[in-house]
């Protein structure tokens, strides 16, 4: 006769986050493929900025920004749900790259300005000047109010990012 086995058995089945099941993330690479995301929406940003700056409205300028939030947030969450599965870490670093996208979207718009016409003139000044100003005017509004929907942008791409994340992340979970 055989002695026992020395160990409990494992459950039958398979447990959420075996190796192989399918199941489990990684969150460093979600990470990762979310900066690179994040980067490409804010250069698309940029770009529609630069072609369209002269006829933009305040109106127009705020909506645009603020589809930039949503669009960073739901690509950089999309990747971060997929790759990095039911990660906490996953989400909450798709949170903040979002949310820095968006803020970094603005300001290159703002540099990318002071070098349409092909000069590095303007931007040696500003740098000399007030080498912050990208920031300030992100945050400022012409008259010298806080920008409140400048603000609005960073939690709505965080939540978008964070709130899609867990939603794909969790799709093919049981519970």
């Amino acid at each position: 006769m055989q002695p026992g086995m020395p160990y409990a058995a494992p459950p039958f089945g398979h447990h959420p986050t075996t190796p192989g099941t399918g199941n489990t993330g990684n969150a460093v690479g979600a990470i990762l493929l979310g900066f690179l995301v994040s980067f490409v929406v804010s250069l698309v940003y940029v770009g529609i900025n630069m072609a369209t700056y002269k006829e933009q409205s305040s109106a127009v300028s705020n909506i645009l920004y603020l589809l930039h939030a949503l669009l960073n947030g739901a690509a950089v969450g999309a990747l971060a749900g997929t790759v990095g599965r039911g990660s906490n870490g996953a989400r909450v670093g798709a949170a903040i790259i979002a949310a820095l996208g968006v803020f970094f979207g603005y300001t290159n718009t703002v540099v990318s300005l002071f070098l349409r016409d092909g000069s590095l003139m303007p931007l040696k000044y500003m740098l000399e000047d007030d080498p912050l100003y990208p920031a300030k005017a992100w945050f400022d509004t012409q008259g010298g109010g806080v920008d409140w929907i400048s603000l609005l942008g960073l939690p709505l791409a965080a939540a978008t990012a964070w709130g899609l994340a867990h939603l794909i992340g969790n799709k093919g979970r049981t519970a």
